[in-house]
């Protein structure tokens, strides 16, 4: 049990660590982006981050996953549970079945984690917009 553990928490960690980079616009090379060159673009990217995270323009994703990771691991246990009767152990299944249940829900949700949130890549894109940019993507 302790090594399905150990196992578990170093999935979440290498997880976490590979989806924690952030996705930056993509601009349209029209003519003030031309005019304003690539450094003067990064810089306006990273303000208008920065202004979405001061408006906290962004959904919850952290209670999402923490939501979905608890009602999968409640879903798992107790599936974990009735294997583990049959097998002769309900209590070893269920505490493996949850184990195994949160950390794939962890891992799921983090990896959707990575994706932008909707709103905060609109923010982000009207910001751009009114500086003259034409954010694609």
């Amino acid at each position: 049990m302790r090594s399905l553990a150990s196992c578990s928490l170093l999935l979440a960690v290498i997880l976490l660590v590979t989806a924690c980079g952030s996705k930056r616009p993509v601009l349209y090379p029209n003519e003030y982006l031309k005019q304003m060159g690539p450094s003067a673009a990064e810089r306006d990217i990273d303000a208008c981050i920065q202004m979405a995270n001061d408006y906290k323009a962004s959904g919850d994703r952290a209670k999402e996953i923490a939501k979905d990771t608890g009602k999968t691991a409640v879903v798992v246990a107790a599936t974990g549970a009735v294997v583990g009767a049959i097998a002769g152990d309900a209590g070893m299944g269920a505490a493996i079945g949850a184990a195994g249940g949160a950390t794939a829900a962890l891992g799921a949700g983090i990896m959707r984690s990575d994706e932008p949130d909707p709103v905060f890549m609109q923010f982000v894109d009207q910001c751009l917009r009114e500086k003259g940019y034409q954010p694609i993507g």
